[in-house]
């Protein structure tokens, strides 16, 4: 991995003297360099990221599976009881919920994670030089390797229950890209908020549970009747239908599409900004 000076020098000869200029560089191009350096350290990151999930486990019989096989109960008991509260098809409702139950633990733990990122990396930042996004890319490596374990119960569901799938099943390695996308500027904005407000790690839980009622999981939109134009206002809506449509052979509704790649694009933007302006600052927060 590349570790670049925080200064340009340069060497030229004038008259024949040997002139030396030294450049200090901008926030903007340490930001930059430092996102480039992260994606470039992907034998740091993944490597961090599988060590992370192994020692959590570690003498575990199962694993990484104990999450899926609580994950897995709780589906088996809430698909027949909601099924019959809401009066829905158990055949339509069984799937919808598990492929929703299982990608909101990945949201839900992404963010929560995220809020912790920079303060749980303290150690490494104060003793190892290495990009701050590494710690961010680590992160999102982490989840979606849980994400794969969990999607053994999707696979079960979908070989049990035989949704209508077609080739709209190719759209999701697309949605799980834009998921891993948005996760990462979602997580070095939060992290740095984070990191400097103590209070904020607990108002994310807070509001992560408060969401999980507000987003259509274990409730489908058209119940909302003439009110389910509410449901776009959230955007963890439109991350959880790009991944969740294909996965259910529903139909594919454009505005999930449009939204999260906008979202996408203004995220980073915004993120760009303020970790130009706050990157420095990190190891003094935490």
């Amino acid at each position: 991995m590349p570790i670049r000076p925080e200064a340009v020098i340069t060497v030229a000869r004038d008259q024949g003297r040997l002139k030396i200029t030294v450049e200090p560089q901008t926030n903007r191009q340490l930001a930059l360099e430092d996102l480039a350096d992260g994606v470039a350290s992907i034998h740091i990151w993944q490597a961090l990221g599988w060590q992370e999930v192994i020692q959590r486990y570690r003498r575990s019989y199962l694993g990484p599976f104990w999450l899926t096989l609580s994950t897995g109960i709780m589906v088996g008991v809430m698909g027949p009881l909601y099924s019959k509260l809401f009066k829905l098809d158990m055949a339509s409702y069984f799937p919808y919920l598990a492929v929703s139950m299982v990608l909101w633990q990945t949201i839900s733990q992404v963010a929560q994670d995220s809020s912790n990122v920079f303060i749980a990396a303290e150690g490494y930042i104060k003793q190892v030089k290495l990009p701050y996004s590494v710690y961010v890319l680590r992160l999102v490596w982490k989840n979606l390797i849980v994400l794969m374990h969990n999607l053994v119960i999707v696979l079960l569901v979908i070989l049990y229950f035989r949704p209508p799938l077609g080739y709209a099943l190719f759209l999701f390695p697309i949605a799980l890209f834009l998921f891993a996308a948005n996760a990462v500027w979602v997580g070095i904005v939060l992290g740095m908020v984070c990191a400097r407000f103590r209070d904020m790690p607990l108002i994310v839980t807070s509001l992560m549970q408060v969401a999980f009622f507000l987003t259509p999981i274990m409730w489908q939109p058209q119940m909302l009747g003439r009110y389910r134009w509410v449901v776009n206002l959230n955007p963890l809506y439109h991350v959880l239908e790009t991944m969740r449509a294909p996965l259910t052979g529903t139909a594919i509704e454009p505005i999930p599409w449009i939204f999260v790649p906008c979202m996408t694009v203004l995220g980073y933007v915004l993120m760009f900004a303020f970790y130009s302006r706050f990157r420095a600052r990190i190891a003094y927060w935490i």
